[in-house]
């Protein structure tokens, strides 16, 4: 399978950066500059589907996703390396230490992200989002891609009622969910909103950082982090007070001081 790959090369500890649905690799142009800079080589792909990565019809549930992680990762033989999961990307970090094992990794990020297990049931009651939430978002999105996108970039990047990035800013990540395949799009949105990841992080063994905004509407802090800082061992907790679900955006400094000190250890 396919994937569009930016790789910066040198020598430093790699560190790979999997994007959020639905956007791409871009998403993280406030992080490559800063973590190069200090010296690490940054690996970011396109999910399959997304940005400029092939489109297949099928292959969208996390467990081919982190085939193709795997298949990245083992492809350009990185060791000692870090995985960092945004939002959607937290399921594929989860997956891959449960499935592949920690052998090439140092340590994972959760930022913004999905787990442990977003949907609400009988044994999960603390999920944030119930089924009439969740088919909400499906209609939605089949109903009008562009009307469903508008809406989602605003409150991706909103806290409380304030838009917390410039209209360019916005307007860019809009650009980015347009690139998404239909399969992909509905696929991954199936994926992320009713995966259990609760098995996998406890198999984390390795340094942990859970990174994530406390305005985040998107993901809220309390069904998602919160939790996961909580079920795995050791993890290092950082919140962003007033930071919504997009916080490597709308509080870029915030983001990479937390990330490139918990780097250093």
């Amino acid at each position: 399978m396919p994937l569009y790959v930016q790789d910066t090369g040198g020598t430093g500890r790699p560190v790979v950066l999997i994007h959020g649905w639905p956007l791409s690799s871009a998403a993280w142009s406030k992080q490559i500059p800063a973590l190069t800079q200090a010296g690490y080589r940054v690996i970011a792909y396109d999910r399959r589907g997304f940005g400029r990565s092939d489109k297949p019809a099928t292959g969208y549930d996390y467990d081919t996703l982190t085939q193709d992680l795997d298949r990245l990762m083992t492809d350009l033989d990185l060791r000692d390396a870090t995985l960092v999961g945004f939002s959607m990307g937290g399921g594929e970090v989860a997956r891959y230490v449960a499935t592949h094992g920690e052998d090439r990794l140092r340590s994972v990020v959760f930022a913004s992200a999905v787990p442990p297990y977003l949907k609400k049931s009988d044994d999960n009651p603390e999920g944030p989002l119930d089924d009439a939430t969740a088919e909400e978002f499906e209609t939605n999105l089949r109903a009008d891609r562009q009307a469903f996108f508008e809406q989602f970039t605003k409150d991706f990047f909103t806290a409380g009622d304030t838009l917390k990035v410039t209209g360019e800013e916005r307007d860019e990540a809009l650009e980015l969910c347009k690139q998404s395949s239909p399969d992909a799009a509905l696929g991954c949105m199936q994926a992320w909103a009713t995966t259990d990841f609760r098995d996998d992080l406890i198999k984390i063994e390795i340094p942990a950082l859970v990174l994530h905004g406390l305005a985040d509407g998107i993901v809220p802090f309390e069904g998602s982090g919160q939790r996961t800082h909580r079920m795995v061992t050791h993890a290092e907790l950082v919140t962003i007070p007033d930071a919504p679900h997009g916080c490597n955006t709308s509080h870029p400094e915030a983001f990479n001081k937390a990330l490139l000190d918990f780097l250093k250890d």
